[in-house]
């Protein structure tokens, strides 16, 4: 394997030592799949990335996403650190957007004077509704901690999750995943993650509290996840979980693994479009090279 360089990132963190790692290895076309996977394995954060080169094809830059486990079409705070990273290291900071050639499509991505970063999402896709005494039992909750004014539902703006309202921050914090359950479940389902929510947070200031748990892709639970407050965001607009057609609001998560998040998400409904935006911060906290 040749010599690569590589960047360690924080994404959706507010400062350094927060939010999600991800790794991002650069110059990477000459690699194959199994060694992506084996270099993710290596890293072992929720995602590691490979930039396959440092000049646009197609009007975006090439982009592949591993997990521990497995490559995935698509995945948020993986989408939005290696955007910084090109715009930082690629571009020297110039340009105020790009766009990111994943599995799932083009990503475009765009730069905010406040040091945000913006993804739009694809249009959100809507599965199964699932009874929510399955759920509970999974999480290790009573069915009246999950709340019967919303759905629990399958919801993918690229990467599928499970959307599952809770009532309180309570139940969001002691919830913990009974693995055989949560393994016969997601076997067969098009969602292999399950996202929690509730509307009472951490922080003043904030609106929603979430927590995600991914085992099937080797991350018992992740501390901010883009793809799937993507998909939470899709959900409340459809479902009007605040009672209006659009969102504007702040989703903390990563709170119970001490690596407290910001995410950013706005979607609005339009005619029966549901555009989805995911935004946040992220900060370079490494770089070297792999030999």
């Amino acid at each position: 394997m040749k010599q690569l360089p590589f960047y360690i990132v924080d994404v959706f963190a507010e400062k350094k030592y927060a939010g999600n790692q991800l790794a991002v290895f650069r110059r990477a076309g000459e690699l194959s799949g199994t060694e992506m996977q084996a270099l993710a394995r290596e890293m072992n954060f929720s995602e590691t990335t490979f930039i396959l080169g440092d000049e646009e094809r197609d009007q975006g830059f090439d982009v592949r996403i591993f997990t521990p486990a497995e490559e995935v079409p698509f995945a948020g705070h993986p989408t939005l650190g290696t955007a910084h990273v090109i715009r930082s290291e690629i571009l020297e900071g110039q340009g105020d957007a790009l766009n990111l050639n994943l599995k799932v499509g083009r990503i475009p991505v765009t730069f905010s004077i406040d040091g945000r970063i913006w993804m739009k999402q694809v249009e959100p896709e809507f599965g199964k509704q699932h009874d929510a005494g399955t759920l509970a039992a999974i999480l290790g909750l009573a069915t009246s901690d999950i709340d019967a004014s919303f759905p629990v539902q399958e919801v993918s703006t690229g990467l599928p999750f499970f959307i599952v309202p809770l009532k309180t921050l309570g139940a969001l914090k002691i919830a913990h995943v009974d693995r055989e359950r949560y393994f016969a479940l997601v076997k067969d389902s098009w969602a292999k993650g399950i996202l929690i929510f509730c509307p009472e947070t951490h922080e003043a200031g904030n609106d929603i509290s979430v927590r995600v748990f991914v085992d099937y892709f080797g991350v018992p639970e992740d501390p901010a996840t883009g793809s799937g407050n993507g998909c939470l965001a899709g959900y409340m607009v459809r479902h009007r979980y605040f009672g209006r057609e659009s969102i504007d609001i702040r989703s903390e998560q990563g709170y119970e693994i001490n690596r407290p998040s910001l995410l950013l998400l706005k979607a609005e409904d339009d005619s029966g479009h549901i555009h989805v935006s995911v935004g946040g911060k992220s900060v370079t906290v490494a770089r070297g090279e792999f030999v």
